[in-house]
């Protein structure tokens, strides 16, 4: 997905960058990025608009950071094991699903065709937990308009 390769390329990470990692090459471009460190009102303009877009990068990697997800994995288990979807939206290879029991994840570089199978599947349920749930990189975004 562009949004995941363009956020890695911001902070200059690679796929299999741990959250140590991240976490560290993100301090070290918030300090020579921070607006406080410009005088000139152009220059801090620009260094608060790249600063805005590092937390961005950062907070949406660790979301996706296999860490992130190994340490979620038990509740999300549950949750595709045990709860029917309730409703879902595709939006540029992006699927959100939302499950009955308030969960709601997002799915990256879901094709259009596995999209389309899904809408068409006798059972959407059996369907994702096949060919979608397990098969593409996600992220929990229920935790984040909870902590929002």
């Amino acid at each position: 997905m562009k949004k995941i390769v363009d956020y890695r390329k911001l902070l200059e990470v690679t796929e299999d960058a741990t959250l140590a990692e991240l976490k560290s090459v993100y301090r070290s471009l918030m300090k020579t990025w921070h607006p406080d460190k410009f005088q000139d009102a152009v220059e801090k303009h620009n260094a608060e608009t790249n600063t805005t877009k590092m937390i961005e990068a950062y907070h949406f990697l660790v979301s996706i950071a296999p860490e992130t997800r190994q340490q979620s994995l038990p509740e999300y288990t549950e949750t595709i094991t045990n709860s029917n979807i309730q409703d879902f939206e595709y939006k540029s290879q992006v699927l959100k699903v939302e499950f009955l029991d308030g969960n709601i994840y997002e799915y990256f570089d879901v094709p259009k065709a596995v999209y389309v199978k899904l809408v068409n599947a006798d059972s959407r349920g059996r369907f994702a937990r096949r060919h979608i749930f397990s098969s593409f990189v996600y992220r929990s975004t229920s935790k984040l308009v909870a902590t929002a």
